[in-house]
Formats: C-alpha cells, structure tokens, sequence
C-alpha cells in the first residue's frame, strides 16, 4: 500500500497568507462604504416626516416650477421643508430659489443643504458645477451614484416635508430613490392639458405601479391664462380666444371683468385622475409671472404671497396634506 500524501503546508509561511489581494480589498472597502450609506439614509429618513416625489412624463410641463411652488407654500405653513434636486443633467431650482451661483457647505464629511425663500433647504447638482453652462455627461452607474450621495451624506436635519424634483420621465432616478429612500408618502404627477403630456401623464402613473409608491394625484399646470381689465360698468366685452373661439363677458358694477384663455385645452388633468382612479389635486394658472420668478429667481409665491397663483398652490397642498392624512390613518398598503 503506497504511503499517504504528507502535507508540506506550513501555517507560519508568510508565502501563503490568507491577506486580500488589492482588488478584494477595494470590493470590501465599496461594500462598507455602501452598507453605511444605506444604514445613513435609513437615519436620514426617520427625521423626515413626509417625502413627496414630483414627476412628469416628459419635459417642458413646469414640474421644477411647481415643486418649488409646492416647497414654498408648505414653508409658508411655518413647515421646515427641503428640495432634492435630482435632475443631474439639467438642474434648475437653485436658480427659482434665488441661490444661483451658491456653493455647498461641507463640513465633518457632511454636505450641508443651502438655504433659499423662506428657509427651504436646496440640494441640486448645480451647486457642484465651477459654470452653469458644463454638461455633465455620466453614464448611468455614476449618475446613481451621485443621487445616493445627495440622499446619504447630507446634512438635511429633521424636515416635516422633502420635496424630491426628478428629471422627465420614467427612468432610474425614481427607481433609485424609492429603492433607497424608505417610507416615501407617494408621487405627485405635473401634467399640462394637451394630449401629449397627458399620455406621457399616464405612463407615470403606470410606472407609479411598479415602484408599489402610492400616487398623491395629478397637478394641471398652465390651466388657463386670466385676462383682467376694466371698462364702463356694465359694457359687453368680447375677447378672441385659441381655435377661433370668442369668449364673452360683462364689466360689473365697478367697470371689472376677467375671463380665462384656455391656451392648452382644459379638463384634461381631470379626465386623466378620473381614468385611472387617482385624485385630482387642483389646476394651476398659467401665469406670466413664474417665467419672469424663474429668471430672477424670486418665485411668484414669494412676490406674491397672496396672488391667484399663491392661492392655487396653496389649495394643492391642502389637496396633497389630505392625501397624506388619509393614508397615514389607513392600514391598506396603496397601489
């Protein structure tokens, strides 16, 4: 019978150490660093009490306007509230919040928010960029990257609402913060009154679905364009409208009359809610103002605390907050 095998291992040799090569080393190191990120966001996440996700199926309907308008309204409760821009590529609230040019403040390993009207709190990309003109052109893995790190290692503080603005569309931004940011309160869709919006309003809605995060209803922006004047009491007033149509109206008593251009169709933000069973948050003016607020970045809100559009918005809050009320008082997972 032949003789076994001796075992010529030494367990002192140093040549056959169980050390991590350096590639091993740096898989564990990106493990670490993910795991606490993820147990940081979780932190993060108990000390906001409400987390409002605002999409759009495509771009151009006004969604940066109206999450801003959105943050500044519920401010105007006394509320502490926090936008999350995580619109990489093209990131416009620090400019409607009036801190274009800002620079983050990073302190401890922690980014700290700026601060905009009435105390709102602001993170977006544009605050990394050294000229508002650079592109930033990620590809999809660093861009994921970048909106966790916007999630985990800010400084947000405790916040009664965030109000999260992502880019058009039903892409791997929204998928990445629900994935990452726990108990989000739902998703408030922006949609405008033409057809072409309001199908790509639906896709969202669709996409709300597979995420399992609730929808808070539908917001029309750009509802309808008010024309005020005056005249003699009494007079008969005729204004020529979009498609040929002329709409009629009467100066009261004290010489005033308005009436309201339907530039972009109407009612479709309702049919769209009522189709597929999602409340109807309220409509939204198109109003001038907002682009002249956009560009100088003082929002309509805020030079206009008590304008018709600081009424509207106020009035989708109140729409959104019932929502969230309702939800918090069921014990029904909404889908």
């Amino acid at each position: 019978m032949a003789d076994s095998p001796v075992s010529t291992h030494d367990p002192k040799d140093s040549s056959q150490s169980l050390e991590p090569s350096p590639q091993e080393q740096k898989k564990m190191e990106q493990a670490y660093a993910q795991m606490k990120r993820k147990m940081t966001m979780q932190e993060i996440s108990k000390k906001i009490k409400h987390k409002i996700m605002v999409l759009s199926g495509k771009g151009g309907v006004g969604k940066s306007t109206v999450s801003t308008g959105l943050a500044l309204s519920l401010a105007q409760q006394g509320l502490s509230v926090g936008i999350l821009d995580i619109d990489i590529t093209g990131p416009n609230v620090p400019k409607m919040m009036g801190l274009d040019g800002r620079r983050l403040h990073v302190e401890s390993g922690r980014i700290h928010p700026a601060q905009g009207h009435l105390g709102v709190k602001v993170i977006s990309m544009a605050f990394l960029l050294d000229n508002e003109d650079t592109p930033v052109v990620w590809r999809g893995p660093i861009k994921l990257g970048a909106i966790q790190q916007f999630i985990g290692d800010v400084e947000w503080g405790s916040l009664d609402y965030l109000i999260i603005d992502f880019p058009p569309g039903t892409s791997d931004e929204p998928l990445t913060v629900a994935q990452s940011l726990p108990d989000i309160d739902g998703m408030v869709i922006v949609t405008t009154p033409q057809d072409v919006a309001l199908l790509d309003s639906r896709k969202s809605i669709t996409f709300s679905e597979s995420l399992k995060v609730p929808v808070l209803g539908v917001v029309e922006n750009m509802s309808g364009y008010t024309i005020t004047g005056n005249a003699a009491p009494g007079t008969d007033i005729e204004i020529a409208a979009p498609a040929g149509k002329k709409l009629k109206t009467t100066a009261d008593e004290n010489g005033a009359f308005s009436v309201t251009l339907d530039i972009f169709k109407e009612g479709g933000g309702k049919n769209t809610a009522e189709e597929f069973g999602v409340p109807f948050l309220g409509a939204l003016p198109f109003d001038p103002g907002f682009v002249r607020g956009g560009d100088d970045g003082v929002h309509r809100i805020v030079s206009e605390p008590e304008g018709a559009s600081a009424v509207a918005f106020a009035a989708v809050v109140a729409a959104i907050q019932e929502q969230i009320v309702d939800s918090d008082s069921s014990s029904l997972e909404i889908i």
